[in-house]
Formats: structure tokens, C-alpha cells, sequence
């Protein structure tokens, strides 16, 4: 089974591209969502409140996501600890849900949809599995600040979180496929055709 890490700066176009090869018959894992689901697991959530206090739960003892946003975005050092807790965990379920669809259909392509493949260790996993193949989704600054602004994100908040992310050109070295969405749907649509053949040809 091919597994493909897929990623792309915020405002780039992952999530479409994502959409793009589902249609086309790749299965998708929203490792993204995975993160979001794993801070509910209770020893995820019992570490979780250790490392960082009180401070970051809500009334119902669970995690308080834009709290510990508030903690974990404002200090480095602070994003690594979270990472350390979460990390792991939401390898173990993409290890699982990679089983789960190798075993379903051994000759699927699977997308790892994920906002930080370059700048993490997600995907990568112990046993050597994981992602073999990386397409970075890539597009101009300005038009994903556009696009972040359509979306209701202000224009310091959108050039705060690209800044906390890699750069192009780190990602782009990362790469062994490079969709570049700076035009309309039609023109992604064609590079995503190429994509799929090339992934599975």
C-alpha cells in the first residue's frame, strides 16, 4: 500500500487537494482531526492537565483546546511539550487506521492529510511505516492571506500562524511531488490528475 504524507502551509489548499485525490479513490486520514480527538483520551487528557495545570480545562475536566492554544502558541518550548503527549498517540491511531485500511484494500493509496509533516514526526512510525511519498501543496503568500481573510482570519493573525509553520522552501526540500494552487479549481484539478497518475502509474 502507497502512503502519502500530504501537507501545506495554512490558506494553501491541503484540504481541497485532499478532497481531490478522495474522489479520485485515495483514502484519507485527517490526521489533523485525529489530533483534535486524541486530547479526549483520558491518559492523553490526564497528561495533558500534569504539564500544563488547571488552567488549560474546561469546567467538565475536559481539555479547553483554545486554552491550551492560548499556552502552547505563545511559547516554543511549551508547543514541544504538548507534542511530546500528543504525538505518540495520534501515531498509534494512524498506525491502526493504516492497518485497518491495508488489510481492507492492500493495493489502496493512502493520504496522510496533515498540517505539519515537515515540522514534526507525524506519520513517521516506529515499525518504519508511515508515509513514503510527501506532496506539499504550495501557493503564494499573498493569495492564502487572501484566503485566510474570506475565512474571517485577520491579516496579522494569518501571517502569525504561516510564520509558526515551515517555510515553503523547507517544505518544497521535503517534497517528491509539489502542487502549486495559485490559480482556480480547473488548473488544481489538472495538476491533481497528473498527481493521481503519477501515485499510482
Amino acid at each position: 500500500m502507497l502512503v502519502v504524507g500530504l501537507c501545506g502551509g495554512i490558506g494553501a489548499g491541503k484540504t481541497t487537494v485532499a478532497g481531490l485525490l478522495a474522489e479520485r479513490g485515495a483514502v484519507v486520514v485527517d490526521v489533523d482531526g485525529i489530533g483534535r480527538q486524541v486530547l479526549d483520551r483520558d491518559e492523553v487528557r490526564d497528561a495533558v492537565a500534569a504539564e500544563f495545570g488547571a488552567r488549560v480545562l474546561a469546567a467538565d475536566g475536559t481539555v479547553n483546546r483554545a486554552a491550551l492554544a492560548r499556552v502552547v502558541f505563545a511559547d516554543h518550548e511549551r508547543l514541544r511539550a504538548l507534542e511530546a503527549i500528543s504525538h505518540p498517540a495520534i501515531n498509534r491511531e494512524v498506525a491502526a487506521r493504516l492497518d485497518d485500511i491495508s488489510s481492507a484494500s492492500p493495493d489502496a493509496v493512502a493520504v496522510l492529510d496533515m498540517a505539519v509533516l515537515v515540522e514534526s514526526d507525524l506519520g513517521q512510525l516506529p515499525d518504519g511505516g508511515g508515509y513514503s511519498t510527501v506532496v506539499v501543496v504550495e501557493t503564494a503568500a499573498d493569495l492564502r492571506i487572501e484566503r485566510l481573510a474570506a475565512r474571517g482570519v485577520s491579516v496579522d493573525e494569518a501571517r502569525n500562524r504561516m510564520a509558526r509553520q515551515a517555510s515553503d522552501e523547507e517544505r518544497r526540500a521535503a517534497a517528491d511531488h509539489v502542487v502549486v494552487n495559485n490559480s482556480d479549481l480547473t488548473a488544481l484539478t489538472a495538476q491533481v490528475d497528473n498527481l493521481w497518475t503519477s501515485l499510482t502509474g
